[in-house]
């Protein structure tokens, strides 16, 4: 395993099953970090601003990096996405978009609006596993910012 600075990894996926193959395959990567996952983009909103269910939980000051999925219900990944960036509090935090849509509009759209990193999702599930390897071997080794 790598060391790497903490942080913490929040998985943003409708998909529970997605979600848990994600962070099995980030940890065969070498992450190390906590992970916590979440089934749409409100329930990560509310934990990160400790609002609604998580209105008792102390503001994160962890170093926290987002792997945000695009189709979700109640408020999807592009939505979440555009509030981070425009959130004076929360717009540092590192987002990587982590999807199986890889419509170039959608694409354009994501980093216009301050995504760090577009990750296509691949169908396959040989290489779903292993971009998520790849991906957690990366994570393991970057620097991210504190939330300020």
């Amino acid at each position: 395993m790598y060391e790497s600075q903490f942080v913490t990894i929040i998985i943003v996926e409708d998909d529970p099953g997605h979600s848990k193959l994600i962070e099995n395959n980030l940890r065969r990567g070498g992450l190390e970090t906590p992970i916590k996952a979440f089934e749409n983009g409100q329930q990560a909103l509310d934990y990160l601003k400790s609002q609604g269910d998580f209105s008792d939980r102390p503001i994160d000051q962890s170093t926290l990096l987002l792997l945000l999925d695009i189709n979700m219900p109640i408020m999807n990944g592009v939505e979440l996405l555009r509030i981070l960036k425009q959130d004076t509090q929360l717009r540092d935090i590192p987002v990587i978009m982590l999807t199986s849509t890889d419509d170039q509009r959608e694409i354009d759209e994501c980093y216009s609006l301050g995504c760090n990193l577009y990750v296509p999702k691949p169908v396959e599930p040989d290489r779903f596993s292993e971009v998520m390897r790849e991906l957690g071997m990366i994570i393991a080794r970057v620097a991210v910012p504190t939330i300020k």
